[in-house]
């Protein structure tokens, strides 16, 4: 498994989500060969320097992001107001800042709840960082699952647009 690099690991501080401890994670991807691992803790990046430290201790490469809570709008704070999962990694020092922006809007002007981003948001910072179209609770996952393959390919086309050759379904 020396090629594989995990890019979808959730920790303990995961919120209500994760289990992987992080002082745990890096002695497991030292027995399987592994070099590198990503954080995408959902929501926030509090555990993100830990998980940099401890990596870097072990060894091991630490890819940094999140995975985030999307949504259509972060004004509309109602119950109608759904959220979806969205993966995004930074790619370099700029996709670290643009993630550590993100992730702070989304506390602060899109908590309901949870804290939350807007696709607005995102498509104004996208320099920098990877997208990944997420689990199951992804928005491309749920529009191809309930048949809406025109729902599906137009917003594949936006982060296609938006994220270039760094957008991963």
């Amino acid at each position: 498994m020396k090629d594989f690099v995990h890019l979808h690991l959730h920790t303990e501080y995961s919120i209500l989500d994760g289990a992987a401890r992080v002082d745990q994670v890096f002695e497991r991807c030292k027995q399987l060969g592994q070099t590198a691992c990503a954080i995408t803790d959902h929501g926030n990046m509090f555990a993100t320097l830990y998980f940099a430290e401890e990596a870097t201790k072990a060894g091991i490469k630490p890819i940094i992001g999140c995975e985030f809570y999307m949504t259509d709008d972060i004004a509309d704070k109602t119950p109608k107001s759904k959220t979806e999962h969205l993966i995004l990694i930074a790619k370099n020092r700029t996709g670290y800042k643009n993630l550590i922006l993100l992730d702070s809007i989304a506390y602060v002007d899109g908590f309901y709840s949870k804290p939350r981003c807007d696709y607005k948001t995102l498509l104004q910072h996208t320099e920098g960082v990877i997208c990944l179209s997420a689990c199951l609770a992804g928005r491309l996952p749920r529009l191809l699952l309930a048949g809406d393959i025109e729902g599906a390919r137009a917003h594949d086309l936006i982060m296609k647009k938006a994220f270039g050759e760094d957008y991963y379904i």
